[in-house]
């Protein structure tokens, strides 16, 4: 089985650390010469792609993909793949499962109410309104091409190198925002969630990509920081703290995001159900 890639980014990179054995071949792109050169090892071969480039041996992967990931964020215009390969993903002789990487984002705010899969989305802001607006095109190929395509929507992403741990390092302040909950989801159960799919595709399908326990930032801040014997960072009034305006666009969505379809069909069983058992495995622990 033949795998192309589309932004060997973090959540890629961690898909194919853990499920990369299952394939023969993979392909990824990446935007720059550099980054090309440093990833490419192995089975794992890596073109460039971006708005000025594109590697022609992009297409013939394309021709010879079994399955194709989409990790590439939407630009103003849309989808970049879209726009430079749907052709030559719609007619690809081989293919057989798409899947296309959102964001639970786009359910917007429900005042920290559940939502799942059938909930309609409502984003609240324009990326997220992107989102949505991809995630239909990338249903409507698979409609048309017959190829199953799914879209998984991911909760916030952690694992090794991005996680609560190396925030402590950064001097990371406890937002205090009351009633705020976030889901997360550890690299390493994305993944498995994704060869699940490959395993057993369905047309259409949505699927939720969070851990079981939606939890409030600062809780899992203050839990790292005793799992490393470190004291916790201030608390900081959301009103009061020093963020980016995308960091503080995040708190205005609150809500618990039920993964309960990626469990009951797909046969997921989470290796981090909570942010307890990833970040404790992120400090050397078992918890």
């Amino acid at each position: 089985m033949n795998l192309v890639i589309f932004g060997l980014g973090f959540t890629a990179q961690g898909f194919v650390r853990h499920s990369g054995g299952h394939f023969e071949q993979i392909f990824a792109t990446v935007r720059t010469e550099e980054k090309a050169k440093i990833l490419s090892k192995g089975k794992v071969r890596v073109g460039v792609f971006n708005p000025d480039l594109a590697d022609p041996e992009i297409e013939i992967a394309l021709r010879d993909a079994d399955a194709v990931l989409v990790s590439i964020s939407p630009d103003e215009a849309g989808d970049p793949v879209l726009r430079r390969f749907q052709h030559a993903i719609e007619t690809s002789p081989r293919l057989r499962w798409i899947g296309y990487l959102s964001t639970i984002g786009v359910y917007g705010d429900a005042d920290g109410g559940w939502v799942d899969e059938s909930v309609p989305p409502r984003p609240s802001h324009a990326r997220t309104h992107r989102r949505v607006e991809v995630e239909q095109e990338w249903l409507a190929l698979g409609k048309r091409s017959g190829k199953a395509t799914q879209i998984f929507r991911l909760a916030g992403i952690y694992g090794p190198g991005r996680n609560p741990i190396l925030n402590l390092e950064q001097r990371a302040q406890r937002v205090i925002k009351k009633g705020q909950v976030f889901n997360r989801i550890h690299v390493d159960d994305i993944a498995q969630v994704l060869m699940a799919s490959i395993e057993k595709p369905r047309n259409g399908a949505i699927y939720n990509v969070s851990d079981n326990e939606p939890a409030p930032p600062q809780d899992v801040l203050l839990y790292a920081a005793q799992l490393v014997g470190r004291e916790p960072p201030p608390e900081v009034p959301f009103e009061k703290a020093v963020m980016s305006e995308m960091a503080r666009s995040f708190y205005a969505d609150n809500k618990r995001v039920s993964n309960r379809l990626i469990r009951e069909e797909l046969g997921v069983v989470l290796r981090y159900p909570t942010y307890r058992e990833g970040v404790g495995a992120l400090a050397g622990k078992v918890q």
